[in-house]
Formats: structure tokens, C-alpha cells, sequence
């Protein structure tokens, strides 16, 4: 039992360190950045009204316009409020970290910057958790309190699964969330056979990928003989990690996955962050905002 307290009161330090943190880095870096790139781009139908010179010929309704016999245009209004919606990966591999920081960690924290500036902006932030199977939603709400539920489950979460299943996961959010949404999918991405999900996804959907790596995934420590184990596939084996054989072997390997995902990334057309947890994930998302601003012509 005085384990258990233990835990939870370690879990509990870590969610206020991160809920300080990061509304630090939201009232004086990311709001106004999430605000300028996200906000006030929404636009939902509102009524329509009879041609008049100087209107966008773009928004005149063709059906309406045949029945009566005279052109009518669509009056939109600006959709102020979002819903974003954090498609968060919870198997075994995300329980991986070679430094001070597991990648769910790092997960759970970026997850807390954005849903910190969506809250700040009015907007309603949710959760869908899954391993190979859907593991847990978490309702989008307005509020504090749901953030750090969604920062809280990431962090403690006893998953069911261990397997990644990154399509199980797309379809899970395209089923219960008919109406689009902004999407954050945060995982290592070590998963094949998703991108058609993918697509589908990024298509109903505003839709950008979080890349979550590890130094020594591509990288091996120079200190001999390791017997590792697969978390996810529960398998064991041995590597010699001063070998230049095994080292070449394990990054290449790594580079031929990093050249796939990016390939998916593309023909899927998304945005993504890459993050590492051996860096600050401070400059990735910076430069996000400030590229998503440029492309779409808000910089």
C-alpha cells in the first residue's frame, strides 16, 4: 500500500511539474502562435441571400440559383471554437526513454502545450488512447480539469495492449468523431500498413503527426554484450553493441523505418513534428507554427 501512495504521489508531482510548465510556455510562447495558425479558419454556412455586385462569384449556390431563377449567394460565419482531439499511442514501445524522459512522457507533456493553448483559446481538447485495441476516450471538454485527466491517463494508464496499431486507432477516430476536428497522432509510428488511415484521416479531418524517436533506437551504446527484449513482441535476444557489424545493422535499420514514415508522412500529406527525447521539444514546435503560418500564408 505505501508503494502505491507512493506512486501516485510521484504522479502526481510530475502532472503539476508539467501543468506549471507548461502553461509557462503557453502564456508567454504558444498561445497567440496556436491562436494565429488554428483559429478563425473554420468557416460554417449561416444563410443565403440574393447576388449583389462585388460578392465572390465562388460562394454563389448554383442549386439555389436554378430554382429561382436569379444568382444567391452562401453566407458563411467564422467556427471560433475547435475541437482537438490527441490520438495517443499507449503501447509497450512508448514506454521506452534512454534519458531522463520516457517517450509517454514527452508524450503526455507536448499533448499539455497544445490542449493548454486550445483551452486558452476556448476550445474543447479529448483524448482517444490506443495500444492495438482502443484503450481509453476521454470526452473533449473545455477546462483544466480535463487536461490533466488526458495527462494523467498517459502517464498511468494500464493498457490492455501492447502491440501498436496505429490504423486501429484512425478508424476508432473517424468513427466517433463524424464532424472535423484538429488531430494530434502521437506515436513512434513503429507500425506498417497505415497509410490508407492515414489519408482517410488527414482528408475529414485536420490532421498532424507527432514523431516521437530515441537516440539509442538508432544508436547503440558502446558497452557490449546487451540482452534486450521486444516490448511489444515480447521477444529476446542478443546483441554485442561494441560490434561494427551490429551497429551498422541496427542503424541502417532505423533509417530505412525513418525513410518510410517520412514517405507515409508525404503521400499523406501531414504535417509533422519530430521530437526526440533527448531534445526540447521547444524549437520542433516553434518551428511548426512558424512553418504552418508561411505555407498557408498567415506569417
Amino acid at each position: 500500500m505505501s508503494e502505491l501512495r507512493q506512486e501516485i504521489a510521484e504522479r502526481q508531482k510530475k502532472i503539476r511539474a508539467i501543468e506549471i510548465r507548461c502553461n509557462k510556455l503557453v502564456n508567454e510562447t504558444f498561445g497567440g502562435q496556436y491562436e494565429s495558425v488554428f483559429k478563425g479558419k473554420g468557416m460554417q454556412f449561416a444563410d443565403l441571400r440574393e447576388y449583389m455586385p462585388g460578392d465572390d462569384i465562388r460562394t454563389i449556390d448554383w442549386n439555389v440559383t436554378a430554382r429561382q431563377g436569379k444568382p444567391y449567394v452562401k453566407l458563411f460565419t467564422e467556427e471560433r471554437e475547435l475541437t482537438v482531439l490527441f490520438l495517443i499511442d499507449l503501447s509497450a514501445s512508448q514506454h521506452f526513454g534512454s534519458v531522463d524522459i520516457l517517450k509517454s512522457e514527452l508524450s503526455a507533456e507536448i499533448a499539455s502545450v497544445i490542449a493548454f493553448a486550445a483551452i486558452k483559446n476556448n476550445d474543447r481538447a479529448g483524448m482517444l488512447a490506443f495500444t492495438d485495441e482502443v484503450e481509453k476516450v476521454i470526452t473533449p471538454r473545455k477546462g483544466k480539469n480535463n487536461i490533466l485527466r488526458i495527462v494523467s491517463e498517459i502517464l498511468s494508464f494500464k493498457a490492455e495492449g501492447v502491440k501498436t496499431s496505429i490504423s486501429t486507432g484512425l478508424k476508432a477516430i473517424n468513427e466517433i468523431w463524424r464532424k472535423k476536428a484538429l488531430v494530434f497522432l502521437i506515436s513512434d509510428f513503429q507500425d506498417d500498413s497505415y497509410e490508407k488511415d492515414l489519408i482517410i484521416t488527414a482528408k475529414h479531418h485536420d490532421l498532424v503527426c507527432i514523431n516521437i524517436s530515441d537516440n539509442r533506437e538508432k544508436n547503440l551504446p558502446d558497452i557490449g554484450i546487451m540482452d534486450l527484449r521486444d516490448p511489444e513482441t515480447g521477444k529476446n535476444f542478443m546483441i554485442d553493441s561494441s560490434s561494427s557489424a551490429a551497429k551498422g545493422g541496427v542503424k541502417s535499420q532505423r533509417e530505412a523505418f525513418e525513410a518510410y514514415t517520412k514517405r507515409v508522412f508525404t503521400n499523406a500529406k501531414v504535417d509533422v513534428i519530430n521530437l526526440n527525447t533527448h531534445e526540447s521539444y521547444i524549437n520542433p514546435l516553434i518551428r511548426f507554427f512558424k512553418e504552418r503560418q508561411k505555407r498557408r500564408g498567415l506569417g
